[in-house]
């Protein structure tokens, strides 16, 4: 089964070797991994069993280019020829992309490559793979021994899906590389046919290269819509300043009339022009405080003088005597002393 690793950008198939045992299945891989180059192949790893070995390993040829963009890698294995390894070769075939049937060209061998393969298809079938359309390719090996089966005679028991065929001599080399270059284009075409990839050979006979995308058809414009006219705004009607409320003008109060002023000779005393006729207003008196003032210090200076028995003084002092007299004739009888003259 194909596994596409988007990561490495690498689609990896799984290649199987199948045939009786010592029919020269792991002298294939073992000469394909020895002239591989370094950089394009994996570990070779050797799994031993009592009877024969089972061998797989990576390997990435150059000459079968990328497909869909990506390299191709292929893990190639062996299965065990024994019949009682059965099991281990069910398991190793699952999931197996191609298959090479190696066959011994030997003719005391022929009864055990027609079991070998009757024994591939019914696995192929339990794994859910059909003989007939997964990719296979045939080989008859050991052909450089004397007294081999004719080509004919191995094609016509052996192939039974009209695979190709290759004639090969494992241990030299001979027709081990265009096994599996066969297989491997096989197993790219079917991959193209299930991912739709453009099978394009370069020029080592390879692998078919990514397809390209066909070119979409240019969509046709579409015709442009007809401009409409544009339609000019109607212009918006003006709004009439509504009319403001009136205020009414406040109304002052009304100022009485001043009364007419009266004449002269009706006017009384303190009458006040100004005040509009009102009622007058009596003028104040002028000096009253400063009248009251005066006479209180004047008795108190006059109680003084009693008091310090200095009023006989007083007609001594020409400034003094109205007061002396004042005294006498006003403050005296009320006060109850006698004049200032008295005294002397």
């Amino acid at each position: 089964m194909v596994q596409i690793n988007f990561a490495k950008r690498e689609i990896n198939c799984k290649l199987v070797y199948y045939g009786p045992g010592l029919s020269g299945k792991t002298t294939n891989l073992e000469v394909v991994h020895k002239k591989a180059p370094a950089s394009k192949k994996g570990e070779l790893t050797s799994i031993a069993t009592e009877g024969d070995r089972t061998l797989f390993f990576d390997y990435m040829p150059l000459e079968l280019g990328k497909v869909g963009g990506m390299n191709t890698k292929f893990q190639l294995y062996t299965v065990p020829g024994q019949v009682y390894y059965n099991a281990t070769r069910k398991l190793v075939l699952q999931g197996a992309d191609g298959v090479v049937f190696v066959a011994d060209s030997q003719p005391d061998k022929m009864d055990e490559n027609i079991e070998s393969f009757q024994n591939l298809e019914e696995n192929l079938r339990e794994q859910g793979l059909q003989p007939e359309t997964i990719p296979m390719v045939l080989q008859w090996n050991k052909r450089d021994l004397p007294n081999v089966c004719d080509v004919g005679e191995l094609d016509k028991k052996l192939n039974k899906y009209s695979s190709p065929t290759f004639e090969a001599v494992a241990v030299t080399g001979e027709g081990v590389f265009p096994t599996l270059k066969k297989l491997a284009q096989m197993v790219l075409e079917k991959l193209n046919k299930e991912y739709g990839l453009n099978p394009e050979k370069n020029k080592g006979g390879g692998a078919p290269e990514a397809k390209k995308p066909e070119p979409k058809p240019e969509p046709k414009p579409e015709p442009k819509p007809e401009p409409k006219p544009e339609r000019k705004p109607e212009p918006v009607a003006e709004r009439r300043a509504e009319p403001k409320p009136e205020r009414k003008p406040e109304r002052k109060p009304e100022r009485k009339p001043e009364p007419e002023a009266l004449p002269k000779d009706r006017r009384p005393k303190g009458y006040d022009m100004g005040s509009g006729g009102r009622s007058p207003q009596p003028e104040p008196k002028k000096g009253g405080k400063g009248v009251m003032i005066l006479l209180v210090l004047i008795l108190a200076l006059a109680g003084a003088f009693i008091a310090g028995g200095y009023t006989g003084k007083l007609n001594d002092v020409p400034a003094l005597q109205p007061l002396q007299k004042f005294y006498n004739d006003k403050l005296a009888p009320t006060l109850g002393g006698g004049s200032a003259t008295q005294g002397e």
